[in-house]
């Protein structure tokens, strides 16, 4: 692959995650001010010395920012490998079962989806201890049935192929036949509901935060800054739209390289492309 053919829409993209990536990493290094500094009056407007301004309780805006992406970045990529992770090992154990095993998997799997997730969400973390680990668990454990339903359909698919078959007559186990028989051959799909499911992560985050039950302050994230700061779009500070257009903005730049990542991949067999 060469660096000129990779269009415009995905640099953009690579951009984003990678400034992402970078003020999470960086954090304490590249921000003005302490997470939780106080510096200044309430709702104080941009200028030279605070380029977002200032928050409901007169802390910079955009050291709260960068703080907030390491904390939304971790829970949401957390969050979604270890749904991806128990989805699609299920999901392939019960398309290569089939039988009793297959149909209790994916009744449960229906029950699970039957419950709007993020009442589900709210009941849950609204009676389990306000730990980290469990916010990523819950979000989890929810999002592992959408990954289910994907990677059953086309873990069926690839399951009736021929080369599947001759693996199994050559006696091959379950193990064998999911991860060097079924996982390569269906990695387009599931790389671009990856991207999707990150992405919903982050959103579903946001509204857990802003509802009061995802990360709890002091500790900063996008989505507890807009709901911090929700009371100034009354009287025209715009402090809750910068975190949010950074939800927004980080979300479209992880569809546009996923997007590409797909128009790359799914003329190829196994979503392996040229090196």
């Amino acid at each position: 692959m060469r660096l000129r053919d990779i269009p415009i829409t995905a640099w953009i993209g690579l951009f984003g995650i990678a400034l992402a990536i970078f003020c999470a990493l960086f954090a304490p290094l590249i921000a003005p001010y302490g997470e939780t500094e106080v510096v200044g009056g309430v709702w104080q407007v941009a200028d030279g010395q605070f380029f977002f301004g200032l928050d409901n309780l007169g802390r910079d805006i955009l050291s709260r920012l960068i703080y907030g992406t390491r904390t939304t970045l971790f829970v949401a990529l957390a969050a979604t490998v270890i749904s991806f992770s128990l989805g699609i090992i299920l999901s392939f154990i019960a398309a290569v079962s089939g039988g009793v095993i297959d149909t209790v998997f994916s009744r449960f799997n229906d029950l699970m989806m039957s419950i709007p997730t993020l009442i589900f969400a709210l009941v849950v973390l609204a009676v389990l201890p306000q730990y980290l680990f469990v916010l990523i668990l819950v979000m989890a454990v929810l999002d592992s049935t959408r990954v289910y339903r994907l990677g059953r359909a086309v873990a069926l698919d690839v399951a009736v192929m021929e080369f599947v078959e001759a693996a199994k007559l050559r006696g091959e186990g379950k193990i064998w036949i999911i991860f060097r028989e079924i996982l390569p051959n269906t990695l387009s799909p599931l790389l671009a509901e990856f991207g999707l499911r990150f992405a919903f992560a982050i959103l579903f985050l946001s509204t857990l935060s802003f509802l009061g039950l995802g990360i709890q302050p002091p500790t900063a994230d996008w989505g507890g800054m807009v709901k911090d700061n929700k009371d100034g779009i009354i009287f025209g500070i715009p402090a809750a739209l910068v975190p949010g257009t950074a939800i927004a903005a980080l979300c479209i730049c992880v569809n546009l390289v996923v997007d590409w990542l797909l128009k790359r991949t799914s003329s190829l067999k196994g979503g392996r492309g040229d090196a």
